[in-house]
């Protein structure tokens, strides 16, 4: 039964066999670009049964010398393998239609499966060395994909700011794991935990977790490293979905990946909250500013970076974990139906907006976190009744007040309005008032179920760093504020803002000191431009 259990668990790794194989269809033989596809989706196919074939036979539980040493399939890791199998997929499926009559399909293809491959490894991780060949062959896979229109000069500066990023997220990777292998005698994840549990964080493990911080930031376009997230639009848009879905959120697996020395590193988890923090704040101001709708989907996924590491800062790892999983599947959909976006835009100009009342402007927080607060206890309480069980911890209030100052814009943004049968406009504040306490609903009642879920992860709120979290979102609540109630008065601030406050000029001049490059001097050529 061992046995048959362990041949089951060999399973994991066929999505990686197979999109390996696929990479290297295009190098082996000539074979006609519609064959390449059908053999990607065969692939994609076999490797989602793959997953499913080793969770329903419990090949996560299997410990065998390979397992234990260097992989160590966990339910989360399952879960996350799982949405990045679908969703390349979805962008295979939907590049074959996208790139249909372009050049260089076959690279893209080789490219696309072997991030896929790679990216699969980094989830199964459990040694330093397969850590950081994973993430670095993650690296290498995306160049082609992000330079397919070699073309423009943004997207190869993009690129090559990534490659600069990337070569000192590895390097302080390295750091990393030479201090907790000196440490703990083996480069093995589960041997850290165990030493962790028996002597504690030592110092050497604590600049190890920071050298790992340093290295997530580096690697998910965070302060001040974020514009080449932004650039990057330059690539095709499937590339842009499969980028902002998936390879971006690897920053996040890795943290919770590393949980368990985190929650020890109290330094760590101060420069988590900050970098979080920062980017969360100047990625928000920004995209207000922002006309482009691919552009403002970049920012979106800056921010949205900078909040999911404040939430593994903060300790509230299911939290993270939960959004990781959301916002794969909301980026995706959100860049390849970006056409779809504008026309819809395009019709609300044209229909005309609304705006709710000012008292909303003060009134949503108050509303959303008593929302947050009362459901959460609410189905805490009940979840805890019906199986008969403990009850669950509830959020902290510091969080349930950070939940409600972060969903509290969606009462008061504009609208279509509406006409009943009498034919007049129906108060939209009803409207934006019943969607929001919907939204925060289901927010609370996913946060709440995550709970009870077999993921693995456990939270361990750190409530001093609570406090900074709590006057950081209270910041950007304001500013928002001020903004929807007073427009004008912001002009000099927007000229800022739509510059991204020039932080990225720094980075861009520092890359270009450090590593130089001939891209501005590139012969152009002329191809099929297809991008939004």
């Amino acid at each position: 039964m061992e046995s048959w259990r362990t041949g089951v668990a060999w399973l994991i790794f066929l999505p990686a066999v197979l999109m390996a194989i696929v990479a290297l269809l295009p190098r082996l033989q000539s074979l006609a670009l519609h064959k390449l596809w059908w053999c990607f989706g065969v692939g994609s196919g076999c490797a989602l049964l793959g997953i499913f074939g080793a969770i329903a036979l419990g090949a996560g539980t299997t410990q065998t010398a390979l397992f234990s040493s260097s992989f160590l399939p966990s339910p989360f890791g399952l879960a996350m393998a799982l949405v990045v199998q679908w969703l390349g997929w979805v962008v295979g499926s939907f590049s074959a239609r996208y790139l249909d009559g372009e050049p260089g399909q076959r690279r893209y293809v080789a490219a696309l499966a072997g991030v896929l491959a790679a990216v699969h490894l980094l989830l199964l991780a459990n040694h330093w060395w397969v850590l950081i060949l994973a993430w670095a062959w993650v690296g290498q896979a995306l160049q082609p994909l992000l330079c397919f229109y070699a073309h423009r000069p943004f997207a190869v500066l993009a690129a090559h700011k990534k490659q600069l990023a990337d070569r000192l997220a590895d390097l302080l990777l390295l750091l990393a794991a030479g201090l907790a292998w000196q440490t703990v005698g083996s480069g093995s994840f589960s041997q850290l935990w165990v030493h962790i549990g028996q002597y504690g964080v030592s110092t050497a493990l604590q600049w190890s977790a920071i050298c790992l911080v340093l290295a997530v930031g580096l690697r998910t376009a965070l302060l001040p490293v974020h514009g080449w997230l932004i650039q990057v639009m330059e690539a095709p848009t499937p590339v842009s979905a499969l980028l902002h879905a998936g390879v971006v959120n690897l920053g996040g697996v890795v943290l919770l990946k590393f949980a368990p020395l985190l929650q020890e590193a109290i330094l760590a988890n101060a420069l988590l909250l900050m970098l979080g923090l920062s980017t969360a704040l100047l990625a928000g101001l920004v995209m207000l500013t922002r006309i482009s709708i691919k552009v403002r989907l970049a920012w979106s996924t800056v921010a949205q970076m900078g909040f999911m590491v404040m939430e593994c800062g903060l300790g509230l790892y299911s939290v993270a974990a939960l959004h990781l999983l959301g916002h794969s599947l909301y980026k995706a959909h959100a860049f390849l139906s970006a056409a779809g976006v504008v026309r819809q835009t395009r019709w609300q100009q044209m229909r005309g907006t609304t705006s709710a009342l000012p008292f909303s402007l003060w009134l949503a927080p108050l509303v959303g976190t008593a929302l947050v607060f009362t459901v959460d206890k609410v189905i805490g309480e009940s979840m805890a009744y019906l199986t008969n069980t403990e009850l669950t911890p509830t959020w902290p209030w510091w969080w349930c007040t950070i939940l409600g100052l972060a969903w509290a814009p969606l009462l008061w943004l504009p609208t279509v309005g509406l006409k009943n049968s009498h034919g007049t406009w129906l108060r939209p504040m009803l409207l934006r008032f019943t969607y929001g306490v919907l939204l925060v609903l289901l927010l609370t009642l996913a946060l709440q179920a995550m709970h009870a879920l077999p993921l693995g992860i456990h939270n361990a709120p750190q409530h001093v760093l609570g406090w900074m979290a709590l006057v950081g979102m209270a910041l950007l609540f304001l500013c928002l504020a001020a903004l929807h109630h007073n427009p004008l008065a912001l002009q000099t601030w927007r000229r800022w803002s739509y510059a991204g406050f020039y932080v990225d000029e720094f980075y861009t001049r520092l890359t270009l000191k450090v590593w130089p490059t001939q891209w501005a001097q590139r012969p152009r050529t002329h191809h099929t431009d297809k991008s939004p």
